[in-house]
C-alpha cells in the first residue's frame, strides 16, 4: 500500500509556509514572471485549464485570500523559486503536518473529521474558502486538511516508502541536479485532501498524485525553504 511500511526518517531544518499560496500572491508573481501568465505559458507546461478562471491575468473577485488553483506543478515549481523558496518534500510536508502528535490522524489530532475543522466534501462549500478559515494545527499551520490538494517536490512512487533513504527522502529527485522542473513528467505527490474530497483524504498519512500538467479546480500549493543541514527526526 502507498502509506506502507511506516518508518522514521531524518529530516534537516526547515521553514514551512501557514497556508496554500493565494490568489493575490500568485498574481504578484504573474506580474514579475510574465511568461507564466495565462497567454504566454508554454502549453506543453498544462493541460488547457492553467487559470481558466481568471479574467487573463486578474482573479476572480473577492477570491485574493483564496489558495491559487488551476495551477501546474511546473507553475507551483516556478512560483517557490521566484520567493526564494522551494516546495515541500513529502516527508517534509508530514512533519508539518503531524506537528509533534505521535498518535494523530489528522493535522488537529485523533478526533474524527468534522465540517468545523476543514473544508471538505461534508462542509457543503464545494469550493475554497479563504486560508486560515479553520483553526490552524499545533505548530500554526492551517489549511493541512481540505481546501485544496497541495503539491510536493516528489515524483510519484507508489511503494517508495519501501526503499526510500532514512534521510530526507525524496523520490525522483533527479531533475533537481540541474534545475530544470520543466523537463519533469512523471506524476507528482499531492498531500491534504480538497474542498471536495471524502474524510480519508485528509489523513496525515494519505498520498495521492497528480500529472505535472494537471491544473484544476482542487489542487494548490504552499512553499517551504531549508533552513541548515542539522538532523531531527519525523515519525
Amino acid at each position: 500500500m502507498p502509506e506502507t511500511p511506516q518508518h522514521d526518517v531524518d529530516l534537516a531544518p526547515f521553514a514551512i509556509d501557514a497556508h496554500p499560496v493565494t490568489n493575490a500572491q500568485f498574481f504578484a508573481f504573474l506580474m514579475a514572471q510574465p511568461e507564466w501568465q495565462p497567454d504566454q505559458i508554454a502549453p506543453q507546461l498544462h493541460n488547457g485549464d492553467y487559470l481558466k478562471h481568471w479574467d487573463g491575468t486578474r482573479y476572480p473577485a473577492q477570491a485574493a485570500n483564496h489558495p491559487v488553483v488551476y495551477v501546474c506543478w511546473y507553475a507551483a515549481v516556478a512560483y517557490a523559486q521566484w520567493v526564494k523558496k522551494r516546495l515541500p518534500t513529502e516527508a517534509e510536508w508530514e512533519y508539518a503536518a503531524r506537528a509533534g502528535q505521535a498518535e494523530a490522524a489528522f493535522p488537529w489530532g485523533p478526533a474524527p473529521a468534522d465540517p468545523s475543522r476543514a473544508n471538505y466534501a461534508a462542509s457543503g462549500i464545494q469550493t475554497t474558502t479563504p486560508v486560515g478559515s479553520y483553526p490552524p494545527n499545533p505548530y500554526g499551520i492551517s489549511d493541512l486538511a481540505g481546501n485544496v490538494w497541495e503539491y510536493c517536490l516528489d515524483e510519484w512512487q507508489t511503494n517508495y516508502y519501501a526503499s526510500s533513504p532514512r534521510a530526507n527522502p525524496i523520490a525522483g529527485d533527479s531533475w533537481l541536479i540541474h534545475a530544470d522542473a520543466t523537463r519533469v513528467t512523471t506524476r507528482r505527490v499531492i498531500r491534504g485532501g480538497s474542498w471536495g474530497g471524502d474524510p480519508i483524504n485528509l489523513r496525515l498519512t494519505y498520498r495521492d498524485s497528480h500529472p505535472p500538467t494537471g491544473a484544476g479546480s482542487h489542487v494548490g500549493f504552499r512553499c517551504a525553504r531549508s533552513l541548515g543541514n542539522t538532523t531531527g527526526t519525523a515519525a
